[in-house]
């Protein structure tokens, strides 16, 4: 029920209309009384009613003021001001501070109902219209960060003009302003591959608190899912110094991952200055070479140009420059392989063969690294089910080996090996994927019309996690899974539509919503006119 309050100095009135209104057949419970504003006001701040019905002319404070202070404070409260003066002046300044009504006495009993019911249904509208509102912007969430990550790679390959940035960052209410920026990348522990139950709790806590802190700075950052295991961050800094805004970034991921028990593999790189849009593109490339360190020093998981500066700095024996190809671990190409995608290759081999220059000083050790990337290519292939036979051929071809061997040649060579294995993996888990993706889509074809479908519960059906496959599924059918859903439901209503007469509360539960007041409300947002416009010839095809 709705709360009333009544603020009337007058004892008479006052009492007559508490005790002659019947408040609770018309929806509304008696939340208190006051003889005027001044001990009005403490109560009505108290009990938070959704109606205050007050006398304009009380002693102390009067009902004009009365209600200004009222709205001040709970602007959702619906007031109705009682007056025995004819006064334009009064009725001006009632409307001016947002009065819902303004009645003259003597106030009759049915005039008070049929305001008290016409603001109800009003309070009741407002209430549906925002509880649509939230629901629908609770499910545009999905797509809203799927739209984010292709503004982000679009914005960072240089495929967008400053003029064309702004433009798209306004449509997802992104706030692009900034003396300068930065970009980063940050790791996330992988799920398991089913539901995760299995999943450790302190890991998923400093996960949600790491989100937490970047979702709620969008005036700092902005922030996307770049691959399963990866988000990147734009960074926007507004003044200060520099480094500040790496170490606020950097801090945020650590302190969380190290209070882990046992602390997970975590990484995080932070690129350089951009002073404008135009040097994002430079700024992404220079913060993915970065990211690439990540598997040649797996120890450091904070990455930027100042700590690998003091990396090639150190002279205990362990500097980058100084490794003996004898001991070049093999782990370090396995974990490209694993978790690579094909465009960081590049830049890895660049990075790699810089820390491995100086030990290249004599042909065996080329040799060394080419047979060291191949038998680890071919061993990580029988991993994923596929044997030397059939993965050899894909490989570059062994004919360097033998003879004199130059450094770019070394580095093509390893590129390949690496691009191969990359690419079966890549293959290997698109296969999988396609037949989880038709399993979730086969499943959503027979139960659309059902209100409890969502991700999670196709998630449940096809055995991997949410986070999995919400990722996934927008990556292979450039939609999200909530898009999916909602834009069948909607053409099979159309369909519905166009072919009966049948009412539109009918054809909401038939395609699977039992609120047929947020069906039209959801229709209207996504196809632009209401379902009987759309039935009226006046919505398109």
């Amino acid at each position: 029920m709705l709360k009333v309050f009544l603020a009337e100095d007058e004892s008479i009135i006052r009492e007559t209309l508490r005790d002659s209104v019947p408040w609770e057949e018309h929806g509304y419970s008696f939340a208190g009384e006051a003889a005027d504003g001044e001990l009005a006001l403490p109560l009505i701040l108290r009990t938070k009613p959704d109606v205050l019905i007050t006398d304009i002319r009380m002693p102390f404070l009067d009902g004009l003021e009365l209600s200004r202070l009222v709205l001040r404070e709970l602007p959702g409260t619906k007031v109705v001001i009682i007056s025995g003066y004819d006064d334009f002046e009064y009725a001006r300044r009632a409307i001016s501070i947002g009065v819902e009504q303004y009645l003259l006495k003597p106030v009759t009993k049915s005039s008070l109902l049929d305001v008290l019911d016409g603001i109800r249904e009003k309070i009741e509208t407002e209430r549906s219209q925002s509880s649509y509102l939230a629901k629908f912007h609770l499910e545009a969430q999905e797509y809203e960060q799927y739209a984010r990550r292709r503004f982000f790679e679009r914005a960072v390959s240089g495929r967008l003009s400053g003029e064309q940035i702004f433009a798209e960052a306004a449509s997802l209410e992104l706030d692009m302003r900034a003396e300068s920026y930065t970009i980063a990348f940050f790791s996330v522990p992988p799920e398991p591959s089913g539901p995760e139950q299995g999943f450790s709790e302190t890991i998923a806590q400093a996960r949600k608190a790491i989100f937490q802190h970047f979702l709620t700075h969008p005036e700092e950052y902005i922030l996307v899912r770049w691959n399963l295991n990866t988000f990147a961050l734009l960074i926007k800094c507004g003044g200060g110094p520099f480094g500040t805004y790496v170490r606020r970034c950097v801090d945020a991921v650590r302190t969380q991952y190290q209070s882990c028990s046992p602390e997970p593999d975590w990484y995080v790189a932070v690129g350089s200055e951009a002073r404008g849009l135009g040097e994002l593109p430079a700024c992404f490339e220079a913060v993915s070479r970065l990211w690439s360190y990540r598997y040649i020093v797996p120890t450091q998981h904070v990455l930027t140009d100042e700590v690998l500066r003091g990396l090639n700095r150190m002279d205990d024996g362990s500097r980058l420059r100084q490794l003996d190809i004898t001991k070049v671990d093999p782990a370090i190409l396995l974990g490209v392989m694993k978790t690579a995608g094909a465009e960081e290759i590049e830049g890895f081999v660049e990075q790699y063969m810089n820390s491995v220059s100086e030990a290249l000083d004599f042909t065996p050790s080329f040799h060394y690294l080419m047979l060291s990337a191949r038998f680890t290519a071919v061993q990580y292939a029988l991993t994923l089910g596929v044997t030397q036979e059939e993965f050899i051929p894909c490989l570059p071809k062994h004919d360097l080996i033998g003879r004199i061997t130059t450094v770019p040649e070394l580095s093509a060579y390893i590129r390949d090996t690496l691009l191969a294995a990359v690419s079966l993996r890549e293959r290997t888990s698109s296969s999988r994927s396609h037949g989880v993706l038709a399993q979730a889509l086969r499943y959503i074809d027979e139960n659309y019309t059902r209100e409890s479908l969502s991700l999670n519960r196709v998630a449940r059906q096809v055995n991997i996690s949410a986070n999995y496959l919400s990722a996934m599924f927008s990556q292979e059918m450039g939609c999200t899974l909530t898009e999916y859903i909602t834009a069948k439901r909607m053409d099979r209503a159309k369909e519905i539509l166009r072919s009966t007469d049948r009412r539109s509360g009918e054809i909401a539960f038939d395609v699977g919503y039992h609120d047929p007041h947020y069906f039209s409300f959801l229709f209207k947002k996504t196809q632009g006119c209401t379902p009987s416009d759309y039935r009226a010839g006046k919505g398109g095809a």
